[in-house]
């Protein structure tokens, strides 16, 4: 049985929204395990269960921590460090009590190799990071990196880094093929086969690029059963101009995309002052329960929102949950 039919047959409960300044929020539905792990720039991870309203903060080795993949065989998380520029995993974090604040020790420390590290996609024991480190100092040149790592049983081995042609942020395996954020852009590219095709130090040339009609400037991506959520921060000076965008289909868009651009008619968009979107800087998307969850950077100095029947709404819509958390930078949603 799939994972998605078995959270289906999970009897599922109700949580209504349970920040200081939710009022309106609906409610998000959930399995008996729910949480949302989130980093921030700070070097902690929040861990909110959402179905009885408790959060837990741990402080990490790291002092500023963007992109976060949580691994069920460690019952632990691994965190993009951006100071000091490594991965770090940290393990049997239920182990703690809800509504704790606690100081973990990394289980596994990667060697320091990045310099702006931005997100973390995993296909298996691959870990990759980007970084979007002005390499030459020249704006009219962008590029980016992304540092190939393979997780063995205590460490995070550096396979390799390849270069690529445009500025980087989210990043997110489809399969074999790695999807990025073309950062500054409505763009997103692919990388077909990605791990087996760049195993050595080489520059690397997407096989394809997509625009997205109504987006300005995209940062986050999430992929699950055919669909592809996209966040749009807008104007990054702005807190009220981010959106969401939501692609059914999104692999068989993708590819028919002709001239490279996906019209806004087949896209559903979520923006507007209800939303509190302005810098949505990463998104994280479940296909059982249908529902997005964003690290909003720039309403209130970071909130994670919730939006519920993500594939069925567009418009200026209020998040059907909210909590508060300066300085958020990343999502994942874990649920059993």
């Amino acid at each position: 049985m799939t994972k998605h039919l078995y959270l289906l047959f999970i009897p599922i409960f109700l949580l209504a929204a349970c920040s200081s300044d939710d009022d309106g929020n609906q409610s998000v539905q959930t399995s008996a395990t729910a949480w949302v792990l989130a980093t921030n720039h700070n070097g902690e991870v929040r861990k909110y269960d959402i179905n009885n309203a408790t959060s837990s903060t741990f402080k990490l080795n790291s002092s500023d921590a963007e992109g976060i993949y949580y691994n069920p065989a460690d019952n632990g998380f691994t965190v993009v460090s951006r100071i000091p520029g490594r991965l770090e995993s940290y393990h049997n974090i239920t182990d703690y009590a809800n509504s704790v604040e606690v100081e973990l020790d990394a289980d596994i420390l990667g060697n320091i190799h990045y310099q702006s590290g931005r997100d973390l996609a995993v296909q298996g024991d691959i870990y990759v990071v980007s970084d979007n480190t002005d390499l030459d100092l020249d704006e009219t040149t962008p590029e980016g990196r992304l540092f190939i790592y393979v997780r063995e049983e205590n460490s995070f081995k550096l396979r390799n880094v390849v270069t690529t042609k445009f500025k980087l942020w989210g990043l997110e395996f489809i399969g074999n093929d790695l999807y990025a954020a073309v950062d500054e852009t409505n763009k997103i590219a692919v990388y077909r086969d990605f791990a087996a095709t760049y195993a050595t130090n080489v520059p690397a040339t997407a096989n394809k690029q997509v625009a997205f009609q109504g987006l300005l400037r995209t940062h986050g991506l999430d992929f699950e059963n055919g669909i592809m959520v996209l966040s749009d921060i807008g104007e990054a000076e702005s807190a009220t101009d981010g959106g969401l965008h939501i692609i059914q289909n999104f692999e068989e868009k993708f590819n028919a995309a002709q001239n490279g651009f996906v019209a806004l008619e087949e896209q559903f968009r979520i923006s507007g002052d209800n939303t509190l979107l302005g810098n949505p800087v990463n998104v994280v998307y479940n296909s059982a329960y249908n529902v997005i969850f964003v690290a909003e950077a720039a309403n209130n100095g970071g909130k994670i929102l919730a939006f519920n029947d993500a594939t069925s709404v567009s418009g200026n819509i209020s998040p059907d949950l909210q909590y508060d958390m300066p300085g958020v930078s990343s999502v994942f949603f874990h649920t059993e």
